[in-house]
């Protein structure tokens, strides 16, 4: 079938460092607390939390179709560009090769910032992957965002 591609873009009104530090530098500690119903833990099992060779391991609340799944932080640079992938996991990996993400913070003209992001799945060859199973997954992590952002702005001096 070969690459699906989704893309997104959020803006909020939380300055860039602040949400990187708590999507990308603090995410394992964050994300259990913001997604109790979904997530059960976030573990760093390889590296540094938010550093290039990072792997965190995601366990999923019971019930979920979906148990575990590990991503690796591919590269992080100074302009609060992160690259990671998918690397392990139950999801979706008999019809996958890949997956790799790309998430940007640019500064806003009111002090916010603009998130955009990108996702690149390589189905292997021979099979079917349905490109809204994609495009769905991007707009959930584009809504993360805004509940990030939100508990930022009720919690001012969090990553500031």
């Amino acid at each position: 079938m070969g690459v699906i591609t989704a893309s997104g873009e959020c803006a909020v009104t939380v300055a860039p460092a602040r949400m990187y530090k708590a999507l990308v530098v603090d995410a394992h500690n964050l994300v259990p607390k913001l997604k109790t119903q979904e997530v059960k833990s976030v573990d760093i099992v390889e590296g540094v939390a938010g550093e290039a060779g990072c792997v965190r391991l995601t366990n999923l609340a019971d019930g979920n179709p979906v148990k575990y799944y590990k991503h690796r932080i591919d590269s992080v640079d100074k302009n609060k560009l992160c690259k990671y992938s998918l690397i392990e996991g139950d999801l979706l990996f008999d019809k996958i090769d890949k997956a790799m993400y790309t998430v940007q913070f640019e500064a806003s003209s009111d002090g916010g910032c603009i998130i955009k992001n990108s996702t690149e799945v390589h189905v292997r060859d021979g099979q079917d992957l349905d490109e809204a199973i994609i495009k769905t997954a991007q707009n959930k992590e584009t809504e993360y965002y805004k509940i990030v952002a939100a508990h930022l702005l009720a919690n001012p001096d969090l990553y500031a």
